[in-house]
Formats: structure tokens, sequence, C-alpha cells
């Protein structure tokens, strides 16, 4: 199934080279330009699951945000999150797969409003909402 977007807000815009094994990417307005080697070999670079971990993170920040005063609760200034994306073989090795965990550290609220909160962004989020169905996604609230 197929979501259809009510109105583009933003499209971002990258050109790719040689993959995760020696590549590179660069975003088109140059913000982004990044070596691409893969996990563990070594090479100076990044990874695509580097980069997917940082930016559901940033992103699920981003929906805690604009969600906070619909829930009535205020996001600390220094809220962070620690982000595990695990890359895998499935299908008894036929194919790969990631899972992703993301741990929430919200300083200052208590349980009730903490889970609230995640729960809510977690409707919201462009990459909850991307990933749904699709990986394991484990969310933990410090």
């Amino acid at each position: 199934m197929t979501t259809q977007l009510d109105k583009v807000l933003y499209t971002a815009e990258a050109h790719t080279t040689g993959g995760r094994d020696g590549g590179a990417g660069k975003s088109s307005d140059g913000a982004l330009d990044v070596k691409l080697n893969p996990p563990g070999s070594g090479k100076a670079g990044t990874n695509p699951e580097q980069l997917f971990a940082v930016g559901y993170a940033a992103c699920f920040i981003g929906a805690m945000k604009a969600v906070a005063s619909k829930v009535g609760v205020k996001v600390p200034e220094d809220v962070s999150i620690d982000s595990n994306v695990s890359l895998g073989p499935t299908n008894g090795g036929a194919a790969y797969g990631i899972a992703v965990k993301l741990t929430i550290h919200l300083p200052g609220l208590d349980g009730d409003a903490k889970k609230k909160l995640v729960d809510t962004a977690h409707q919201v989020c462009p990459y909850s909402n991307a990933t749904r169905g699709n990986i394991p996604v484990e969310l933990v609230i410090a």
C-alpha cells in the first residue's frame, strides 16, 4: 500500500556512487558529503546504517517537539536519543534486513509524560511511519 503525500514540504536530493564499499554520497546543496564503506571495514567513511540511525533519531526528536504542545508536555532542552540500527541476514540468508532500537532520554519528565510524548511522536514521525510493519522498531524510554 502506497501512502500519497497531501503536500510536499521538502525533497532531499542526493547523488551516490559506488555503493557501500568505497562509494560516496553528496547532497545537492553540498551540506552532506560522505565517503561510504562497510561496517567494520576499518576504512574511512560511514555506512547506510549509521546514516539511518542519525536520521531516525533526529526525525524522532523533531516529532516529539511537534506533538509536545498537543500532549501538554515540554520537551527538555537536553533531549537525546541513542539509536542502534542493526544489519543482518533474513529469510535464511536469502536477503538482508535492518532492525532499529531508539533509547530516548527525556530528563526531568515523569514516566507518564515520557510515555505519552514518545507514543504520540511515534504515530507522527515520518521514519516511524515508513518503518511501521516493515522492520522491527524498539522504543526504550530511559
